[in-house]
């Protein structure tokens, strides 16, 4: 694979009907019902001009009930961290903890490396892992996410990006959730094809029940574990479930597309944005390795290294490995060793120790 190709190239004809127009699926009418608005036909430059450009108050582009939502979410969940007894009340903490960690297994592991970048192949046991632990982060349908990174891999920081972070921090970072989508973006999920993901018997299942299951695994048992299991009361495990670690977990997802993609170094790709970034590595569970991710998307450890105590975090990695060991990871992809060392010496920008090493000549 060249350094700079991306993994996803399958893009449908314009002429082939679009594979999602007849499924019911929370997330996609967004989608849908963005493509009717008048402003869907204008060009990427008259959008930018007379949409993103206009001052806040008379843009036409804001959904201000996902905007009113992200700020009572916000606000509480900050009151939560602000006034939360952690002594106290420390099995509930950890509670929460182990679940936000479990959150981004699932999202690391399964809706990312597995369903988005079919990086390593999966039994049905650990596919359900995945997407029960999935669900605990209370984020859109699985088709969605994965869909949404496919799109930002192919044209990444372009007006075609959900999640563009050339358009600013605030934007990359939670602003794409609170704003419609651009045309340019639109137009791009149109030709994706998702037959992959849309074939799984595990998505599937998902797809069909989600509200349900996310309700359920993202809200209803964090809350009734403590409750039932150590006598919490229903104000702290409903504040510090359903708005404290919910909060928490989401900005872990959403940092990777902020924070790596502007702060960090660059040793594989100097010419790209996204960065090597190692407190989002510890975010995460491993999914701060951002320009090597962007550099080499199909590789299943989402970085150079595997698993590391000091170096590297990567407990999502770590997982895997111990799944490949009993059979239900498998087909585990990563680069060549003399493609990595290739990259690092002709793209990136001097601070991998690989840069500093000496040609070997015959």
């Amino acid at each position: 694979m060249p350094p700079n190709e991306q993994i996803h190239e399958h893009v449908l004809p314009e002429a082939v009907e679009d594979p999602l127009k007849t499924l019911d699926i929370p997330g996609f009418n967004d989608y849908d019902e963005e493509h009717k608005d008048s402003e869907f036909n204008m060009s990427a430059e008259e959008y930018n001009e007379k949409v993103i450009n206009k001052p806040f108050l008379q843009r036409t582009d804001i959904k201000w009930g996902n905007l009113y939502f992200m700020v009572v979410l916000h606000a509480i969940a900050l009151y939560g961290f602000l006034t939360y007894p952690y002594f106290e009340k420390k099995m509930t903490f950890v509670w929460g903890w182990f679940l936000a960690i479990v959150a981004n297994f699932g999202v690391a592991g399964g809706v990312h490396r597995l369903w988005s970048h079919r990086a390593f192949k999966a039994k049905v046991p650990l596919k359900i892992i995945f997407i029960l632990s999935y669900l605990t982060s209370g984020q859109y349908s699985a088709i969605w996410w994965a869909r949404d990174h496919r799109i930002h891999h192919k044209f990444s920081e372009t007006d075609a990006d959900p999640v563009n972070a050339a358009r600013g921090f605030w934007f990359s970072h939670v602003g794409w959730l609170c704003m419609k989508r651009h045309p340019e973006v639109l137009k791009k999920a149109k030709q994706l094809d998702l037959s992959d993901i849309l074939n799984d018997p595990v998505i599937k299942f998902e797809e069909k029940h989600f509200q349900v299951l996310r309700l359920i695994f993202a809200f209803i048992i964090p809350t009734l574990v403590p409750v039932y299991f150590w006598n919490e009361s229903w104000y702290w495990a409903i504040l510090s479930q359903c708005f404290m670690r919910y909060a928490y977990s989401l900005n872990c997802t959403w940092g990777i597309n902020s924070f790596a993609h502007m702060f960090g170094n660059h040793p594989y790709d100097k010419h790209i944005e996204p960065a090597e970034n190692f407190i989002m590595t510890l975010a995460t569970g491993g999914e701060g390795w951002h320009n090597y991710h962007h550099v080499f998307p199909a590789d299943y450890k989402a970085s150079e290294l595997g698993f590391n105590y000091i170096t590297n975090v990567n407990l999502t990695t770590c997982l895997i490995d111990l799944a490949a060991k009993i059979g239900w990871a498998y087909d585990l992809k990563e680069p060549s060793e003399k493609l990595l060392k290739a990259v690092i010496k002709n793209r990136g920008d001097g601070s991998h120790p690989i840069s500093h090493e000496p040609v070997k000549t015959k």
